[in-house]
């Protein structure tokens, strides 16, 4: 019995053995996002809008060498995010904002799209890059999510990066932090004096930053010249965020998606509401079920159905043939992308046709 059992492994590894490799291609395809929200031209001064541009295009230049050298989609993903975490200008990593309780607490999600494995990590406050914690959580553990002191842990066992929670504060993200909260008692006592009440839930969604905030959430989506897609998506969260709130960003499916079949996408917006429609996986969906093109799809559910149900922000899309989308419904997105034909962008604000 044992011997058939070892003539019968060895026949079926000498047929995966046997599969052609694919071929490899010519195209890729690179596309990144730094959040969506209330970014205005008029509110930006030229020096930080060349700091966020070059930002930008650090970002896409670490993950095309990745890219340009027959590297997979998922090593060019995670470079490019870890660009952004370390970036004090965006909010994850490095420049994530702070919750009410005056911390730093950090989600961030990856996935492959050849095999659909994917990997999150959050509320974390200890972990300088989460968006590689969340790739060893999906290449060396069996599961898809760890949360706060035990995904620090799992972290230093795998040998990444850990620093002192102070490493994260930057002083413009803590007067963001007192602006919320001011914001927040006066709401409350505009309530009070007409509902003579109020409730903690309320609080948190009449804060000032409601439909007006800056959504500083990062990710990038490729393709490679394998053929493979990979998603990362990397935050901060909300300032001023309560009772561990945890958005869209490390869940899979609303906030970040890979699928070979169809698109790999990353989100940035209102969390809450990326993850009661199930943003990026029903776009994925109504390409697979609803042969829709990527750019119908992400255009229905980013300009219509995000903004019908109260929400806003934004996406950044590839699908499995390198057509790329980056819709979003506020005023700007920090955006840019890189393909193998030449074409590069970078862009902030909205555009008007």
């Amino acid at each position: 019995m044992k011997k058939l059992l070892i003539i019968i492994s060895v026949f079926f590894l000498n047929k995966v053995l046997a599969q052609p490799t694919p071929a490899l291609t010519d195209k890729y395809v690179l596309v990144i996002h730094g959040g969506a929200g209330t970014i205005l031209k008029s509110q930006m001064t030229a020096e930080k809008e060349r700091a966020y541009q070059a930002a930008l295009n650090q970002a896409l230049d670490a993950g095309q060498a990745i890219l340009a050298r027959g590297g997979s989609a998922l090593d060019a993903v995670e470079a490019s995010v870890r660009i952004l975490e370390d970036n004090p200008l965006f909010n994850a990593g490095k420049g994530a904002v702070f919750t009410n309780e005056g911390k730093n607490e950090m989600d961030a999600a990856i996935m492959n799209g050849q095999t659909l494995a994917a990997g999150s990590v959050a509320g974390v406050t200890t972990i300088r890059n989460p968006i590689s914690a969340a790739r060893a959580v999906m290449e060396k553990s069996p599961h898809v999510m760890m949360t706060g002191k035990g995904a620090e842990i799992f972290a230093k066992q795998q040998g990444l990066t850990i620093v002192d929670p102070s490493y994260f504060r930057t002083e413009e993200r803590w007067k963001s932090l007192q602006k919320a909260k001011a914001g927040d008692s006066l709401q409350k006592r505009k309530k009070d004096s007409i509902l003579k009440k109020t409730t903690a839930f309320s609080e948190f969604y009449d804060s000032p930053l409601g439909l007006t905030g800056k959504y500083g959430t990062v990710g990038a989506v490729a393709l490679d010249r394998h053929g493979n897609l990979a998603a990362a998506t990397s935050t901060g969260g909300m300032t001023n965020k309560k009772y561990g709130r945890v958005g869209d960003a490390p869940i899979i499916g609303s906030g970040t998606y890979a699928n070979n079949q169809t698109v790999a996408i990353s989100c940035t917006g209102w969390g809450e509401y990326f993850i009661r429609l199930v943003m990026a996986k029903s776009i994925s969906d109504m390409m697979e079920f609803g042969k829709m093109s990527l750019r119908d799809a992400a255009h229905e559910m980013i300009m219509k159905r995000l903004p019908a149900l109260g929400g806003d922000g934004g996406l950044i899309a590839v699908d499995k043939d390198g057509n790329i989308a980056l819709p979003f419904c506020t005023e700007g997105m920090y955006r840019g992308f890189v393909k193998s034909d030449g074409s590069k962008a970078v862009k902030i604000y909205k555009e008007y046709n």
